[in-house]
């Protein structure tokens, strides 16, 4: 039970871009870009390093599927090409790019709940974080 409650932790936080902490402050100061801080409890996300995993889950979750419809209604129906300039290319640009976000923050909540660090990596990760935040004048 208690690791459904993580997992829908994670799910809702990163869905609706909330601080996977507290919930309450955003997770994102634009639309890709993280913000430094939780505005909200101070959580810092430079812990945060979510990489291509966006791109990668929006490609095999969302891309795939819709090629699949794509292709079904090109042997089905034999659509003339503008149909799918029309139809096909929006559906897919769209689709991929509206589940960039949600998928940054599920990455992002999910490292953070589960304290997700590359492995045998901490100690250059808090020397890279440390030389960061000296630069800010943090």
């Amino acid at each position: 039970m208690a690791e459904n409650d993580k997992f829908r932790w994670i799910l809702k936080s990163g869905w609706e871009g909330r601080c996977p902490r507290c919930g309450k402050g955003h997770m994102f100061k634009g639309w890709l870009k993280l913000a430094d801080r939780c505005e909200s409890c101070g959580l810092d996300y430079s812990f945060a390093n979510a990489d291509d995993g966006p791109a990668f889950f929006a490609l095999c979750i969302t891309a795939f599927p819709l090629t699949f419809l794509v292709v079904w209604v090109q042997v089905a129906y034999d659509p003339p090409w503008w149909v799918h300039v029309l139809t096909s290319v929006p559906v897919l640009a769209i689709g991929c790019l509206a589940t960039l976000r949600p998928f940054k923050g599920w990455l992002v909540a999910s490292q953070y709940v589960n304290k997700a660090v590359e492995a045998g990596t901490e100690g250059l990760w808090a020397k890279l974080n440390a030389r960061e935040r000296e630069e800010r004048g943090e």
